[in-house]
């Protein structure tokens, strides 16, 4: 089974993004799940969601305390928690930032850091900052856990009712940041 943590904030879309992840591996033909963290929080606040996917059925419904890639779209929690708690020496890091790898203060090995700076592609391609699809298409190429297909897909399912230009920017978007 592999675990994905993603941290947001608020009105960032992290939950969805867990969705999307689940409904993609599901189209895929794996087992999946997506569930969020959060209390009262308000928009702006540092927020967690959780996705798992598997080829057998998923039995476990804790929270991920030792995941196995972390999903961050909002760089500046860098400064405020530690988004690597529980991560180990593989945990693979999909991180939204201009900045190279080597400048990044995160407490693994940089060969399993892959920065995208997805809020440049969504503001280039979606005309907002929402950078959830977008950072997704990178998690697709970098881990394998989804097709580019099933992301797609999921992005037509979730989307469905807010009209095929939301649909294909955020499509489009996912692929130039998997082609990145």
């Amino acid at each position: 089974m592999k675990q994905i943590r993603i941290h947001g904030r608020g009105g960032q879309g992290v939950v969805t993004a867990a969705e999307l992840i689940a409904i993609a591996a599901f189209k895929d033909g794996k087992q999946s799940q997506a569930f969020p963290s959060f209390g009262v929080e308000r928009t702006g606040a540092p927020i967690e969601s959780y996705a798992r996917i598997d080829d057998e059925f998923i039995q476990t419904r804790e929270q991920i305390y030792k995941p196995d890639v972390l999903i961050v779209q909002d760089p500046t929690l860098l400064d405020v928690i530690d988004i690597t708690k529980g991560a180990g020496k593989d945990t693979i890091v999909i991180i939204n930032t201009s900045k190279d790898k080597k400048d990044l203060k995160i407490k693994l090995p940089k060969k399993n850091i892959y920065p995208i700076d997805a809020t440049k592609i969504a503001l280039d391609i979606i005309g907002k900052n929402l950078v959830n699809t977008v950072i997704l298409g990178a998690f697709a190429k970098v881990t394998n856990l989804v097709t580019l297909n099933g992301l797609k897909q999921a992005v037509k399912q979730k989307f469905s009712e807010k009209g095929d230009k939301i649909i294909d920017s955020n499509i489009k978007a996912i692929e130039v940041a998997y082609n990145k």
